[in-house]
């Protein structure tokens, strides 16, 4: 069985503001026994050929991928073409799975959130997505997943663990066992055909506070990125 993470951001994403690396994700997952790792950038699909080697030497598998907004809503897509980059409706999403073998995951899909997909696109596009996401971010008397499992059991569709790992401290609550070769086409076949096995603990409270205070501010910064860019350029100008 291969400890796998499915949903991870670096500082290489184009939305989010992410302080660590590649490099760094890499490192931390294979110090955590990891075996594969899919890095899952907003709306960008990063180039591994640079870190390629850098996982091998480590042990760890990288999976190509993207968390692509599709009509407003988050959504996984594992092992497919730069052509994911452009899919944004459910029906360029079902173009692209006639003609490539890829995986899509509804990315925390009940969570409160405006980019949530939520229970009636969920419905509507169920033999969209192979599976469905078992995210990180819960405590013992706060859990969204709930509904996770639910639609999962209803609709016979595996549940993956995964971090959705915006910070290193994220990695190693929730992951997926997936009994498969160490390759990104057998790990996606597997999870397809249910040879996945979730781990998944709570947080504490104290933690799941820290995780959400840092992702916060990181918003913050994002939003203030461009009024600060504006004003040092307008500063500069005059100067």
């Amino acid at each position: 069985m291969l400890k796998v993470e499915l949903h991870t951001h670096t500082s290489d994403d184009p939305s989010d503001r992410i302080p660590h690396s590649t490099g760094e994700l890499i490192d931390r997952a294979a110090a955590f026994g990891y075996d594969a790792v899919a890095i899952t950038l907003h709306d960008r699909q990063l180039d591994l050929s640079p870190w390629q080697q850098h996982a091998r030497d480590r042990g760890v598998v990288l999976i190509p991928g993207i968390e692509r907004t599709i009509e407003g809503k988050h959504v996984l897509l594992l092992n497919f073409s730069t052509r994911s980059e452009q899919v944004r409706s459910f029906a360029d999403l079902a173009a692209l799975k006639r003609d490539e073998k890829g995986l899509v995951i509804a990315a925390h899909p009940f969570f409160p959130g405006g980019s949530c997909l939520g229970h009636a696109l969920m419905d509507r596009h169920v033999d969209l997505f192979d599976a469905v996401e078992h995210n990180a971010m819960f405590t013992r008397g706060l859990n969204f997943n709930a509904a996770v499992h639910r639609w999962a059991r209803t609709h016979r569709k595996p549940i993956v663990g995964n971090g959705d790992v915006h910070r290193l401290r994220q990695l190693g609550s929730t992951f997926t066992l997936v009994d498969a070769a160490p390759n990104p086409e057998a790990i996606c076949a597997a999870v397809r055909q249910d040879k996945v096995t979730l781990v998944a603990q709570p947080l504490s409270w104290l933690t799941a506070a820290w995780v959400m205070s840092q992702m916060f501010s990181g918003d913050v910064m994002n939003l203030l990125r461009p009024r600060l860019s504006d004003r040092f350029s307008v500063a500069g100008s005059r100067s």
